[in-house]
């Protein structure tokens, strides 16, 4: 079964609908409006770390160099924000700028696996299996991707 067929997206569902205040409303409001959005507790099966769009996006870009499939990852639309789920306890610990981290007392908006909403849309959909992001890889992704390419900078500053 494949995390894009109808198995691996109830599977999907059920397990980000699980951490919500009344999972059976979750699931029925997802069910039926294709694209309602549910806010859904950071902290419990998942931490979000928010990066900044163009990092984001690159930091993505490598991970799925490093790894066959990543965990969920959100973008809202435009880009301009991807949050990577990673463990419960990664966003209390995690130092970096322009970083954020929603762990427990925290909410993110969350769209039906594998559809988009107004405000958010997958670009790596939760594959039901719980599967989240190693944040020490992810860290290691964002430091590739902010270096970019070799860059060589003069030293000194005076001609030889």
């Amino acid at each position: 079964m494949t995390p894009t067929g109808a198995p691996g997206i109830k599977a999907a569902v059920e397990w980000l609908a699980s951490v919500a205040p009344d999972p059976d409303a979750c699931r029925w409001e997802w069910e039926r409006n294709p694209h309602a959005i549910a806010l859904l507790p950071a902290g419990l099966r998942w931490d979000v770390l928010i990066l900044p769009g163009p990092l984001g996006l690159a930091a993505l870009g490598v991970l799925t160099r490093l790894v066959d499939r990543p965990g969920p990852v959100l973008a809202d639309f435009g880009d301009a924000r991807i949050g990577f789920f990673v463990p419960p306890g990664t966003a209390a610990g995690w130092l970096g700028t322009g970083v954020r981290g929603a762990g427990p007392g925290s909410w993110i908006t969350v769209p039906y696996p594998g559809r988009a909403s107004a405000a958010a849309r997958w670009l790596v959909a939760p594959d039901g299996l719980g599967t989240l992001t190693d944040a020490a890889l992810l860290e290691l992704a964002m430091h590739e991707a902010a270096g970019g390419p070799a860059r060589t900078a003069p030293r000194g500053g005076g001609a030889s």
